[in-house]
């Protein structure tokens, strides 16, 4: 006989992603070095429908992006070891830290926004005289 492949329950993904983003906020709390990944705020979790991956966005203050984002990979598996502790789940995803870029693209972009939207003020020197019936 062959295996009944169920369909992945939507709702199910979406409860253990914030479950995923909750534990994992306040372990990077608790455990990393603030000074070497700066202040991490985890803005969202995506799982894979088999839950063995999970991508991990966030945003940083106090650090550099990019070191951030290597030194919270590096720091991957012994977050899903002590994650895997925390989660009564068979499969424990493994992560991968990706920089959320979209709030300071937002902030850029409403910058831009407020800036196009400013009165611009009448310069008063034009070509055309005053009166209009005075010839030049």
């Amino acid at each position: 006989m062959g295996r009944h492949k169920s369909k992945p329950n939507p709702g199910r993904n979406t409860r253990l992603a914030d479950q995923i983003q909750k534990d994992l906020a306040g372990l990077i709390q608790r455990e990393l070095d603030i000074a070497r990944v700066g202040l991490v705020t985890l803005t969202g979790v995506e799982l894979s429908a088999d839950y063995a991956h999970a991508k991990v966005y966030f945003s940083v203050l106090g650090a550099e992006p990019e070191l951030a984002t290597a030194a919270l990979n590096e720091k991957a598996g012994w977050l899903h070891s002590l994650l895997f502790k925390l989660l009564h789940i068979h499969t424990v995803p493994t992560l991968r830290f990706i920089h959320d870029d979209h709030l300071a693209r937002g902030l850029e972009l409403s910058l831009l926004i407020d800036e196009a939207n400013r009165p611009r003020t009448v310069s008063s020197t034009s070509s055309e005289p005053e009166d209009p019936d005075e010839q030049p």
